[in-house]
């Protein structure tokens, strides 16, 4: 990355504008037109994130509220925002009565989770009206469409703020301007924001830690929203992801999830070197911490290097997670996924051969446009050739400002309905078959706390991610434990701790 860069805009807040027009002035639309002239643009690393003075103790004696819907990416935003706001003298609570700032961290990947989000900010109209001096913000991916912002600027005037993706280090200032105007503040760029290293977060507990190492997708597949709302690639320095892995190390953390939109394109907008995703993981793999894993994977970008370096196991766990969204070539080459069916199984092909042990899982669209029965049956039987340990299916749902929307939506809703069905019924049963063939088996399970339905069972997870259920006492939370598998189920492992006798 070359330091030839443009300072990151000092924007001013903008106020509700009245009129459509008005809007234009202030609001870009996602354009694929547009997205794809980008790549050019310096992008600049600031290490000076600070809270200004006269905002660090605008929170005292106040509290907030954070709702996220989405992916791992907004989990961690949702982190960033609550260290933020934590230095400027916030207190989290989870009582909606008792807070005085609520922010929607929102999610754009399909539909229902827009109608989720709006379906809250109605709700908020009530708690508005009894609490004047309330502070509602609407963040996130959502606020990166034209359509959203227009929705809440019409309907939705119990709403105080909105921002976007590319400006949470902006926080502060946002919040002080919504503070203290009468009207809707909104700042939302249209153009990705630089990476702003150092800004605090506030993790919970000290288990487990996501740590972003990239920003934004370039692949603009068809149906997706994501490289609108969170711009190019951008990857960070990888001393600044190896200072942060280490120093989550020190604090005790024992396993880390690298995030990205595409993990696997990372390091290849870095002009100055040349670094990716496998020589940052053979450098991570040196730190003193149990278990590393990452996401989301492209298969496009699963390179040769990164199969080896993962195939050194140590703290790389042998989990991988490899969307292929579709089994059948003509398909993936209407989503613009960019490989053939023939090119995802000599992946796997790879992957298995280098790491015998690895258990794959993926995400699969089921009934996008034009899907003949024929090509559905070329995922369902991918998917018997893979033997996945577990799959995210979806029923395809056009998204606004995507090309796919612009296609002919051929397949019927019952078809849809019905292909998902097929296809689950096919991706549970090789799950049970996995979870099956671990009877017997001693794993090393990470413990992360109670079972959700029984206290007295703690629930952790193995190095390939599978989910177990062991009665054991709490103060093995946090711990590496070996445990023995006695039953399986298609979502779930039961076991019991291994105890080991000192000769």
């Amino acid at each position: 990355m070359t330091t030839k860069h443009e300072a990151t805009p000092d924007l001013k807040s903008v106020k509700s504008p009245k009129t459509t027009a008005d809007f234009a002035k202030y609001f870009q639309p996602p354009s694929l037109k547009e997205a794809k002239k980008r790549g050019k643009e310096d992008v600049k690393v600031l290490y000076d994130f600070s809270i200004p003075d006269d905002m660090k103790e605008i929170g005292k004696g106040r509290h907030y509220l954070i709702r996220t819907y989405g992916c791992q990416m907004n989990e961690h935003d949702s982190e960033t925002m609550a260290g933020i706001l934590e230095q400027m003298g916030y207190t989290a609570t989870e009582d909606e009565l008792q807070a005085d700032v609520i922010l929607f961290n929102t999610c754009a990947i399909r539909e229902n989770a827009e109608d989720k989000v709006f379906g809250e900010l109605g709700h908020m109209k009530h708690l508005k009206n009894n609490n004047p001096n309330l502070i509602l913000g609407v963040c996130g991916c959502m606020s990166q469409e034209e359509k959203v912002v227009n929705k809440i600027l019409s309907s939705y005037h119990q709403v105080d703020l909105i921002f976007g993706t590319h400006n949470i280090h902006r926080l502060p200032v946002l919040l002080r301007d919504a503070m203290f105007s009468k009207e809707m503040v909104i700042e939302v760029w249209s153009k990705e924001g630089d990476i702003i290293e150092n800004m605090p977060k506030m993790r919970e507990g000290n288990i487990k830690a996501w740590v972003n190492i990239m920003y934004g997708c370039d692949k603009f597949c068809t149906y997706c929203i994501v490289p609108y709302t969170r711009g190019k690639e951008r990857s960070r320095r990888p001393e600044d992801v190896i200072a942060e892995v280490r120093d989550l190390a020190r604090q005790g953390y024992k396993e880390i999830m690298l995030l990205g939109q595409n993990v696997n394109a990372y390091g290849k907008d870095l002009t100055d070197i040349k670094y990716g995703l496998g020589d940052l993981m053979d450098e991570l793999r040196k730190i003193d911490i149990p278990r590393i894993r990452f996401t989301t994977s492209h298969p496009r970008d699963f390179d040769d290097h990164l199969i080896e370096v993962l195939a050194k196991g140590g703290n790389l766990v042998e989990q991988i997670h490899l969307p292929v969204q579709s089994g059948s070539s003509e398909v993936l080459k209407r989503m613009a996924r960019k490989y053939t069916r023939e090119q995802y199984l000599e992946l796997v092909r790879k992957i298995k051969a280098a790491i015998p042990n690895a258990a794959l899982t993926t995400d699969i669209i089921v009934g996008f446009p034009g899907e003949t029965e024929e090509q559905f049956q070329e995922t369902l039987s991918l998917v018997e050739e893979v033997g996945y340990d577990s799959a995210y299916t979806f029923m395809y749902s056009p998204r606004a400002g995507t090309p796919a929307a612009e296609m002919a939506d051929s397949v019927p809703e019952e078809v849809k309905k019905d292909r998902l069905h097929r296809l689950m019924e096919v991706t549970n049963r090789w799950s049970r078959e996995k979870n099956l063939a671990m009877q017997g088996q001693t794993v090393e399970v990470l413990f992360e706390g109670e079972s959700k339905t029984n206290p007295e069972v703690l629930a952790g997870r193995t190095r390939t991610g599978k989910l177990v259920h062991v009665k054991a006492d709490h103060s093995l939370i946090g711990q590496l434990v070996d445990v023995r598998i006695t039953d399986a189920k298609t979502w779930t492992l039961w076991g019991e701790i291994v105890t080991k006798v000192e000769v």
